[in-house]
């Protein structure tokens, strides 16, 4: 059983060297690639992951969703695995997916940690745990067989936020959800750039959009409105 992993960037030139190199260093002969998936990046994205051992594709449309639709189509593994380039998975993260596909289950992710001491970001963490809307973004990873993805028809790739979420509660309808329990590492760069309290109101009118109807465009105005990230 082979892992494809697809991690979609932008401008990550700091971070997606140290993620593929650690990626493969854990990945095990079940690793079959890792594919960075560029939405147009300005610095050296791409060369970076290049050199760190990744295949470094441009997605044709830009966008997470897109970008991800894309690593998906030219990915060979049996399973799928989409991981964030401020995110560090468990070292056991190949055993750890193949042992919940080897049990009955179709996708699923991990929990939260972040690196940072605070106690409102430990909360965070700690509400992970819960089977929520709120834990099926992107910064928990996700993993699925390429089956169930295919089935799916993938990420709506004109959305432009909340794609993952809209994603996770389509695909599981179709099939069997688990969360690992252990944490990925999350970075906590958008916290610390606007503070917890305002990352918190901004996610909370986001979904209130999302579950109201509202256009992605108005989402994603709204976002960048209420956050300076990225």
């Amino acid at each position: 059983m082979k892992v494809s992993i697809i991690i979609p960037v932008f401008n990550e030139a700091e971070h997606i060297g140290k993620l593929t190199k650690y990626l493969i260093r854990f990945g095990s002969n079940n690793l079959q690639e890792i594919i960075v998936v560029d939405g147009g990046s300005t610095d050296d994205t791409p060369l970076c992951a290049k050199q760190a051992g990744a295949i470094s594709v441009v997605s044709p449309q830009k966008g997470r969703a897109a970008q991800m639709n894309f690593g998906a189509s030219i990915a060979k593994g049996d399973l799928l695995y989409f991981v964030h380039a401020d995110t560090l998975p468990p070292e056991t993260y190949i055993t750890d997916i193949i042992d919940a596909i080897e049990a009955g289950f179709d996708m699923g992710r991990y929990l939260s940690t972040y690196n940072s001491k605070s106690w409102l970001l430990k909360l965070n963490a700690f509400l992970s745990r819960l089977d929520t809307f709120g834990g099926m973004g992107g910064d928990q990873t996700l993993f699925i067989t390429t089956k169930l993805f295919q089935q799916t028809g993938g990420f709506d790739g004109t959305m432009k936020i909340m794609e993952e979420f809209e994603f996770c509660a389509r695909a599981r309808k179709l099939g069997k959800y688990k969360i690992i329990k252990k944490p990925v590492l999350i970075s906590a760069r958008k916290y610390d750039t606007n503070g917890w309290f305002n990352v918190q109101k901004a996610n909370y009118t986001i979904v209130r959009m999302y579950l109201n109807g509202a256009s992605q465009e108005s989402m994603a105005l709204k976002y960048k409105e209420m956050l300076h990230y990225r």
